[in-house]
């Protein structure tokens, strides 16, 4: 048993990314470096083993989060990430699959609830959610809308 999801991420998003937002959403792709400075999710907490004080301590350990891509190893099938400009109306296709482990949500929902900021209108709800995608426990056969309301993620 695992506890592997897969996530599929379709969205539209408007053309007004700052060069910084630009800069980190290509680096969570797998696009670029990683900048200097994180704009959009800026802690990655995480534990590691001291040595010098034989103890465990947290630590910030950054890692672009959407950058998977070849054979998925869980779900089948491909992960990938690809981001096109779109010219009419102007902005950003972006399209997203990866496998997800419950982990890595608190890390990817704060990059989705950014995404929802700048999402076009088609996909904001008429409650105001707006639907980024999809998620599939490995085990399930039908994918569940993901929707960011606010700064809450509807994850399974």
């Amino acid at each position: 048993m695992s506890d592997v999801h897969e996530f599929t991420l379709a969205l539209d998003l408007r053309d007004e990314l700052s060069d910084g937002e630009m800069a980190d959403l290509c680096w969570h792709l797998g696009f670029g470096p990683q900048p200097e400075t994180l704009s959009i999710v800026t802690e990655f907490p995480a534990m590691a083993f001291d040595e010098e004080s034989d103890e465990w301590i947290s630590v910030d350990r950054p890692e672009a989060l959407l950058n998977q891509r070849g054979p998925a190893a869980r779900v089948g099938g491909a992960v990938f990430s690809e981001l096109f400009r779109r010219e009419n109306p102007a902005g950003w296709a972006l399209t997203s699959r990866q496998e997800l482990h419950p982990d890595q949500f608190d890390e990817v929902g704060e990059l989705l609830c950014w995404m929802a900021t700048k999402a076009d209108a088609n996909h904001v709800n008429g409650d105001g959610s707006v639907t980024v995608g999809f998620i599939r426990f490995l085990e399930q056969t039908v994918p569940q809308p993901l929707k960011v309301s606010g700064d809450e993620v509807s994850w399974p």
